[in-house]
């Protein structure tokens, strides 16, 4: 694998220290260019977590995906330019309060400039900010966030919801293989309990909020306002360039 194929990939500039600053920038570039997307989960073409498949596909074929290839390939690239890194697991919180399959989530935790944070580029509408263990709220574009401690590795990512912190997904700083995620990936890719096999979902970061395609119906939000618009499906190659810049082979 080519690392500066991946910079170029999301358009950014090789970094070549290992800071704050450039971990936050990257991880906002990366948001703003590499879609997260199930496009393969509703096609039934099956994802392994395989770091030069996944390479192949979201950097030669320059699509998206979701969780074990977004942060998998992320956590990769991190470690390449010299981060301190490793892939932890997180359990996601349903709307109705329930919770996934335990630990299905994958995604980063970096340390630098002696400090430990989540990096997450695999969450859909997320926050664009590395989060620290510290508790310190972030807030950017997409809203306020906190890593709230529960124990030495355990944490809850919330979401400042309309005044209440709601909980999205519940970290354990556990360091884990890619390999580890490997049952996860297959469950979320064939399950009808998982929330990614009924329906197309895509969605990537813009400068001013989020746009978002859900099975056909296109959601543009912008500085907190949202349109949504239906499309058809011979209109489906067409929307998917021009807004998630994928190009479906």
């Amino acid at each position: 694998m080519n690392s500066k194929y991946y910079f170029t990939r999301f358009l950014a500039k090789k970094t070549t220290v290992p800071t704050y600053e450039n971990l936050e920038f990257l991880q906002e570039k990366h948001m703003l260019h590499v879609p997260f997307e199930n496009l393969d989960v509703i096609s039934k073409t099956p994802i392994i977590t395989d770091l030069e498949r996944i390479f192949e596909k979201v950097v030669i074929n320059l699509r998206g995906g979701f969780c074990y290839e977004l942060n998998g390939l992320f956590g990769w690239l991190l470690r390449d330019i010299g981060y301190n890194t490793y892939y932890v697991s997180a359990t996601v919180k349903k709307p109705d309060g329930s919770w996934t399959m335990e630990g299905s989530h994958a995604t980063n935790l970096v340390t630098v400039d002696g400090k430990d944070y989540i990096v997450d580029v695999g969450f859909g509408d997320s926050v664009r900010k590395p989060m620290p263990l510290t508790g310190e709220v972030i807030t950017d574009i997409s809203g306020s966030y906190r890593m709230m401690k529960l124990n030495e590795t355990t944490y809850d990512f919330q979401h400042l919801e309309q005044g209440n912190w709601k909980t999205l997904y519940r970290v354990s700083t556990v360091e884990k293989e890619l390999s580890d995620f490997a049952p996860m990936c297959d469950f979320n890719q064939t399950s009808p309990d998982s929330p990614f096999t009924h329906k197309r979902l895509v969605t990537i970061a813009t400068k001013t909020g989020r746009t978002t395609l859900s099975d056909l119906t296109l959601t543009f939000t912008e500085n907190g306002e949202k349109t949504k618009q239906e499309i058809t499906e011979d209109q489906l190659n067409t929307i998917l360039q021009q807004y998630f810049y994928i190009i479906m082979m």
